[in-house]
């Protein structure tokens, strides 16, 4: 019973720490891609 416990335990650290990892990712990493900064174009203008 207690290496079936402990089996379980390492299990869930197991599960938590690519969870994490997964959200680390996603909210961290990700992040830099969502908000790409777009140049400002300079047109020309017709002048009355």
């Amino acid at each position: 019973m207690e290496t079936f416990l402990e089996f379980l335990r390492e299990v869930m650290k197991g599960i938590v720490r690519e969870v994490s990892a997964y959200l680390f990712r996603i909210n961290v990493l990700e992040n830099k891609k969502t908000t790409p900064r777009r140049r400002k174009q300079g047109g020309s203008r017709k002048v009355r």
